[in-house]
């Protein structure tokens, strides 16, 4: 199977996770509609897919998550309210998610793990190349990792995956890549991915971030590959397939990140992100970063 050239235009999102880490407040609310600042983490996601040149947005949800599909529509009697009181700033905020992309939805039904959800998205996608993006991690939209993955792509062609450097006592929390350096200092060819492996036998301290540009290959190998870890299907496990052999639709390169990401998917890095946003926001900025620092001596 040769690797398809085409040009990317979709995004999927897979969000159909139930979000335990942050019960109770995800009892009743997705997470990824959890704010972040002013804004839910969702639309940090959205909003990158569509900086990237991806217009076409399909988010695969599951149950209770319709508030998601609400954010992104219209609420024309919210809007109408602020056109009559004159608030043109909330009006423009509240239309903004709703003129952000065109947006698609699909349900995964069955929680059977990342792969699955990318393999729902196949009847949209059909045969062309296609970006996948998780919402745990936000990328700084000052450092546009997604653009430079599908620049990857259209070089190399095959799948391209997101990497970072861990210290590799972390390793055990993440997909971790084997991989060999290219001509270019942040890109690597991927041979073999192995899913949280155990600290003695990872074969580097590359992790997977969670940003993918697939060929549409993937989606035949999905189709034939068995749960893994957790009884899931892995989408790590169709890639080191397609590493293995390129043949099938491959090869599959890396792209090394070092820029800025946060992690929504932790608490404390939830929080975090929350403040480091918030301490360069121009208009919360100053103000912000001027209770923080009295916050912080009097705790010291």
């Amino acid at each position: 199977m040769t690797t398809s050239r085409a040009r990317i235009s979709k995004a999927v999102i897979p969000a159909a996770g139930l979000g335990t880490r942050f019960l109770p407040a995800t009892k009743a609310t997705p997470k990824e509609m959890l704010p972040v600042v002013d804004k839910p983490a969702i639309q940090y996601v959205v909003e990158e897919a569509v900086t990237a040149g991806l217009p076409d947005v399909l988010m695969v949800t599951g149950r209770n998550k319709r508030p998601l599909e609400d954010h992104f529509d219209r609420n024309y009697e919210l809007e109408q309210v602020l056109r009559d009181k004159g608030d043109e700033t909330k009006l423009s905020r509240v239309e903004e998610s709703s003129d952000l992309a065109t947006m698609h939805y699909v349900r995964q039904g069955d929680p059977r793990g990342l792969g699955h959800a990318v393999l729902c998205a196949a009847p949209h996608v059909g045969d062309q190349p296609f970006a996948v993006l998780l919402g745990d991690d936000l990328i700084d939209p000052r450092d546009p990792l997604l653009t430079r993955m599908i620049e990857v792509r259209e070089e190399f062609g095959g799948s391209v995956i997101a990497l970072m450097e861990v210290p590799r006592e972390s390793i055990h929390l993440y997909g971790c890549a084997a991989a060999a350096p290219t001509g270019e200092p942040d890109v690597v060819q991927v041979s073999d991915l192995v899913e949280k492996p155990r600290v003695e036998e990872a074969p580097s301290n590359l992790a997977i971030l969670g940003r993918y540009v697939l060929d549409p290959a993937v989606f035949d190998v999905l189709r034939k590959t068995d749960p893994g870890r957790g009884g899931e299907i892995q989408l790590t496990d169709a890639l080191q397939t397609l590493a293995a052999e390129p043949s099938l639709g491959g090869p599959v390169h890396g792209v090394v990140f070092r820029g800025r990401r946060y992690d929504t998917g932790d608490r404390g890095d939830y929080l975090r992100a929350i403040v480091r946003l918030a301490c360069e926001r121009e208009d919360l900025g100053p103000d912000f970063r001027d209770w923080l620092r009295g916050f912080v001596t009097e705790e010291m």
